[in-house]
């Protein structure tokens, strides 16, 4: 048993295995790893025509409704807990904000153009009878882009266990899945990016099985007259939230998990700072003056 680090791109990320298995099985299970990330992306990913996602986005409007297979069903499942659990703030069909917000460009939108999507947008109009789903209003959209890096994560590190691999990480684009310690027992040592200094780590943590993943306003953003606009977007105003925290990472049994409870950490930090420590999942919080809280043990640079 030998440590095997594969490295490959995908969902617009650099992605990284590092598996303690057989040297004669390396090559094997990386290239299914990889199959398998790539038959997920090309699923779930709304600039792909052929994905469910555009197939559902396809028919908005229409009067017929798309009949899901169990495993989108359940991702549609997880949406509306996700909903309820943000109080409406992560919402899955507020990505078509996209098209006011251009984070290339150093400028904000226009309000009337948020206006115009701001109709389009809202879970409570999707009309969802499992396995039936369905947009009533034309241009309406869903995009599984804020938990489907995570859900891959997790698929990949059941692929691994289902082929007897027991001690390895996953990492990808940073949700990363800990099947479990290195062979020799001793913890994986995970960076937690600092926000305001690239491909610098703020903490390193230690984990030994689970997900870790970190969301923060660095991610995508612009600065316009000393004001960081963020990616995260609120789908009442459509306007960019300004995060208590920079960043929050969340350590969890599933990276789905772990990924949209750091981001729902962030889109009610303005309102409920207080939001991660009553979940209970361990935490990891870096405020804009930067300063490190929570409840992960971890090492501060």
């Amino acid at each position: 048993m030998q440590l095997h680090s594969i490295s490959f791109k995908a969902m617009g990320s650099r992605c990284e295995l590092k598996l303690y298995l057989p040297t004669e099985k390396a090559s094997q299970i990386g290239q299914q790893v990889i199959s398998l990330v790539q038959q997920l992306e090309a699923k779930y990913s709304r600039y792909q025509h052929t994905s469910i996602t555009s197939k559902i986005n396809a028919s908005a409007g229409k009067p017929k409704p798309v009949k899901l297979d169990e495993e989108t069903a359940k991702l549609i499942d997880y949406a509306a807990v996700l909903h309820q659990q943000s109080d409406g703030l992560f919402d899955i069909t507020s990505g078509i904000l996209r098209k006011a917000w251009n984070f290339k460009s150093n400028q904000l939108p226009p309000q009337d153009q948020i206006e115009q999507l701001l109709p389009l947008i809202g879970w409570h109009l999707v009309e969802w009878e499992a396995p039936y789903i369905r947009l009533p209003k034309t241009l309406m959209e869903i995009d599984f882009g804020g938990y489907v890096k995570e859900y891959i994560a997790d698929a990949v590190a059941s692929f691994c266990i289902e082929h007897g691999i027991a001690h390895g990480l996953i990492n990808l684009g940073g949700d990363i899945h800990v099947i479990g310690p290195h062979l020799d027992g001793s913890p994986w040592q995970v960076g937690i990016q600092h926000p305001r200094i690239l491909q610098s780590p703020i903490a390193t943590v230690a984990i030994t099985q689970g997900a870790i993943t970190t969301s923060g306003d660095y991610e995508r953003f612009m600065m316009i007259d000393d004001v960081r606009y963020s990616h995260l977007l609120n789908p009442f105003s459509g306007q960019s939230i300004q995060p208590t925290y920079a960043s929050a990472s969340v350590i969890a049994p599933q990276c789905i998990v772990a990924g949209s409870f750091s981001t729902i950490a962030l889109l009610k930090s303005p309102s409920e700072p207080q939001w991660l420590q009553e979940v209970g999942l361990p935490y990891l919080t870096v405020d804009q003056d930067m300063k490190v809280e929570g409840t992960i043990d971890r090492e501060n640079k």
